[in-house]
C-alpha cells in the first residue's frame, strides 16, 4: 500500500479520499500500539489489581475526548462512545497484562 496521500482538502477524486483514509487508519492503529503499551506499562508498574480500574480517571478520559471532538466541530457524543470502549478495552487488556505479569 502507497503511504502516498492528499490531505482531504486536496483530494481531487474518491481515489485520493480512501488513499487517504487507509493511510490515516494505519496511524491510528500505531497510535493504538503506542496506547496499549501504555497499558502494558501500567500493568507493570501498579503493585495492585484492584487499582487498575479506576473511574474517575475512566471518566475524565472520556469527557477530555468529548470536549475536544467538540471544539473540533466533530460528532461529540458518538466519539465519547468511542473512547469509553476504548478505555473499557484498555481496561481489559491490563488486567489481563497484570496478570500475564505476574503468573
Amino acid at each position: 500500500m502507497n503511504d502516498d496521500f492528499k490531505l482531504p482538502e486536496n483530494c481531487a477524486d474518491m481515489r485520493d479520499v480512501r488513499a487517504g483514509v487507509d493511510a490515516t487508519d494505519r496511524e491510528l492503529m500505531e497510535l493504538l500500539d503506542r496506547r496499549f503499551g501504555y497499558m502494558r506499562a501500567a500493568a507493570r508498574i501498579k503493585p495492585d489489581r484492584a487499582i487498575v480500574r479506576d473511574e474517575a480517571r475512566k471518566r475524565a478520559v472520556i469527557d477530555n475526548a468529548r470536549r475536544d471532538a467538540q471544539d473540533r466541530s466533530l460528532p461529540a457524543e458518538p466519539i465519547a462512545q468511542i473512547w469509553e470502549m476504548l478505555v473499557e478495552t484498555s481496561i481489559d487488556y491490563e488486567l489481563a497484562e497484570w496478570d500475564r505479569i505476574r503468573a
